[in-house]
């Protein structure tokens, strides 16, 4: 995951973070951008002062990670952080997808979760649910085993936290309901007609392994 997307993370601004490690606001744009490699040594400071950033809001964000670890490993099937950003029509390619829905907002993926729906369901507890889509801002959620995909859009609606794009895999008719919550939270809807999960996963790791690379 990218240094810049870390201090998203924990919700801190450039000048906030530069103030913290004593260091301007461009030094932290050049390390973001690219424009400079960072050693161990930058690295350290940086994270150190995303800390000190979140210890004053009472670990806030250190303790959301710490919680999110304990989510049953069994319902996510698969779960990758890209170092880049990559938009929506690539990962639509990548999973042989279409798009059900006509209205919604594009935003830049930085990762996906790929979840078995059904164990999700009947293993996850509420709170280990909802720690669940709380790891899944700003990623694609892929959900398996749907039958209609009705189910997974009404817990992505009372999420407190939205996914940037969710995926449907294991059915060719989805529910018109679905299509409608997807166009009310405005989260593109897509529809894998890929020929197995595993085929998902594969493309998955192998197109944006290439993606990482350039």
């Amino acid at each position: 995951m990218s240094l810049r997307k870390w201090r998203e993370i924990f919700g801190a601004s450039k000048s906030e973070l530069a103030k913290i490690i004593g260091v301007s606001q461009s030094v932290i744009s050049d390390y973001e951008k690219g424009r400079r490699t960072p050693g161990a040594r930058f690295v350290r400071k940086y994270v150190e002062g995303l800390l000190r950033f979140d210890a004053s809001r009472g670990y806030q964000v250190a303790r959301s990670l710490v919680r999110s670890l304990s989510v049953g490993s069994d319902a996510i099937i698969d779960s990758r952080e890209f170092e880049f950003p990559v938009g929506l029509d690539s990962l639509v390619t990548v999973v042989k997808g279409l798009i059900l829905n006509a209205t919604y907002r594009v935003r830049e993926l930085y990762g996906y979760t790929i979840i078995d729906s059904i164990k999700a369901i009947t293993s996850l507890s509420g709170n280990e649910f909802w720690q669940l889509m709380g790891m899944t801002s700003e990623r694609a959620l892929i959900f398996t085993k749907v039958s209609t995909g009705r189910s997974p859009m009404i817990a992505v609606r009372v999420a407190p936290v939205k996914p940037a794009t969710v995926v449907l895999y294991g059915t060719k008719r989805v529910d018109p309901l679905a299509i409608h919550l997807a166009e009310a939270e405005g989260i593109p809807l897509v529809l894998s007609i890929a020929d197995s999960v595993d085929e998902i996963i594969n493309g998955l790791r192998s197109h944006y392994a290439k993606i990482q690379r350039f």
